[in-house]
């Protein structure tokens, strides 16, 4: 029997760049800035796109940022903020599983909360946990599942995982011995490692049941 359901939120609930790709412009732009020809502008590009798709911390060591760089985007990262957000149009599923909903989000604290407070769902949720990278003593996403589990008196098979990356959620739930259920909203590569793979959220009620 599934008893909870952790979900992830950018590209998984709501788009990321649900408001346009210029809501990062001041990061990208002041990374351009202190980049002073460390990278070429290809491969600035390309640190921009996966910008979209992983934490900036993880981008950043990918592709080699200068220590003034990864300030200068850090630091802009952590100013930004939303007003306005807006879920996927199959969001009210959600409103129909009958196993406890948790939220875990990776990101800057400032700009999660404030997708969150501008999507207006939090009391979907048994549980919201932000894995802020602009926080001290991190438990990354392991260590919230496992928090989330051991206070609720969870084994691994009775929980399921749902979210868009591959190498993020995904692995760590199947490091976890948890199913996992990778969706496939537009641009969102697919993984060959999720148990399962779905297209929208109405799927996974189907799954679940």
């Amino acid at each position: 029997m599934i008893r909870a359901v952790i979900f992830d939120l950018d590209n998984c609930l709501a788009p990321v760049k649900e408001q346009g790709e210029q809501v990062c412009d001041p990061a990208f732009s002041a990374i351009r800035i202190a980049n002073r020809g460390t990278l070429s502008e290809e491969t600035l590009t390309e640190a921009f796109s996966d910008c979209w798709r992983h934490p900036f911390d993880f981008v950043a060591a990918k592709y080699g940022f200068s220590n003034e760089m990864l300030s200068a985007g850090w630091n802009a990262f952590a100013q930004m903020e939303v007003e306005a957000w807006s879920a996927y149009p199959d969001l009210g599923v959600l409103q129909e599983l009958t196993s406890d909903l948790y939220l875990v989000t990776s990101g800057f604290r400032r700009l999660q909360q404030s997708k969150i407070k501008a999507l207006r769902f939090e009391h979907l949720f048994k549980g919201i946990f932000i894995d802020a990278l602009d926080e001290p003593e991190r438990k990354g996403k392991e260590g919230i599942f496992r928090s989330i589990m051991d206070a609720a008196g969870l084994s691994p098979e009775e929980v399921v995982i749902v979210g868009d990356n591959p190498d993020s959620e995904i692995e760590v739930g199947n490091r976890l011995g948890i199913r996992t259920v990778q969706i496939l909203r537009p641009e969102v590569p697919r993984g060959e490692h999720a148990t399962h793979h779905i297209v929208t959220l109405t799927e996974l009620k189907a799954l679940l049941t």
